[in-house]
């Protein structure tokens, strides 16, 4: 059922983008062939699109009756894939839970929050222990294992080579590649962080997944960006596992990501390699002090 919501929504985006170009929508079997979906699913769109009065819809002729508004877009996390929303469950399940060593993730109740298989959340568990983090233990459950601080020193060096160079792919993304939108809402959900810093600053580990992760896409290397799910457990959540000094700690990396993002939006290689090696490093202290 998560799947195919997700097919949906990603689909219903795109044919809003559509839309937002033409006067009318082509037949049902031209916008499946665009969109890559079934005829059901254009279907819904073209039902929904008539509810919200976007299209006047009768028969072979849909005429836009209106320009698409920013709200009549499903959110962007909702229209992950299926692994995506896998992964973001199983990080907010951590944070939840302390990210202390030994806790315990069952399967069963992961796939029951998410809405799917268990098939599926099997999987991801599995391709994740690779990295020795978690380990299966009988009956559907797994064991989050403490990390060494050699086993950190190694995956920093990792780590920065990737994102340097995803860093430099993205300054070379076009201007209107949908990356740059992204980064913008991300800019601005920084800034409302830090103008309520003292209430907000425990939002900022997942908001630093997501400006990595977004980073490291850019590169359109499989293994950088399936490299990023153990980044993300260690290098990010690692906030939550130190609380000392964590509204200080998370305030200085909020600015560390501002100008990063300023760097990035120059489109020089130079201040974007900069202001990259600059955020990593303090990224890699703190973690360093994080572990006993």
């Amino acid at each position: 059922m998560a799947k195919q919501n997700t097919v949906f929504k990603d689909a219903y985006n795109r044919c809003l983008k559509l839309l937002a170009e033409t006067s009318s929508l082509p037949s049902e079997p031209e916008l499946g062939q665009v969109l890559g979906v079934s005829r059901t699913t254009v279907r819904a769109i073209l039902s929904r699109f008539e509810e919200l009065q976007l299209i006047a819809w009768d028969k072979r002729k849909k005429n836009v009756l209106r320009q698409p508004r920013p709200d009549d877009y499903f959110p962007t996390e909702e229209t992950d894939s299926l692994s995506e929303i896998i992964e973001r469950s199983f990080m907010r399940r951590i944070l939840a839970g302390g990210a202390e060593p030994g806790m315990q993730i069952n399967e069963l109740e992961l796939a029951r929050e998410i809405g799917t298989g268990t098939t599926s959340v099997r999987e991801f568990l599995i391709r994740f222990s690779r990295f020795g983090l978690i380990e299966k233990r009988p009956n559907s459950h797994w064991i989050l294992k403490g990390f060494t601080r050699e086993f950190a020193l190694e995956l920093t060096e990792v780590r920065e080579m990737f994102e340097l160079r995803s860093a430099a792919r993205f300054v070379s993304l076009p201007h209107d590649h949908p990356a740059w939108e992204e980064l913008k809402k991300i800019e601005t959900l920084h800034r409302e962080i830090l103008a309520d810093i003292d209430n907000r600053y425990r939002e900022f580990s997942e908001l630093d997944e997501q400006f990595h992760l977004l980073v490291h896409k850019a590169s359109s290397n499989r293994f950088i960006i399936d490299f990023y799910d153990i980044i993300a457990i260690v290098f990010h959540y690692h906030y939550q596992w130190n609380k000392t000094n964590a509204r200080q700690r998370n305030a200085r990396a909020l600015e560390e990501h501002l100008a990063y993002i300023e760097a990035l939006r120059s489109h020089d290689p130079a201040k974007a390699e900069q202001a990259c090696r600059r955020h990593l490093q303090s990224a890699r202290e703190t973690l360093l002090q994080s572990i006993p």
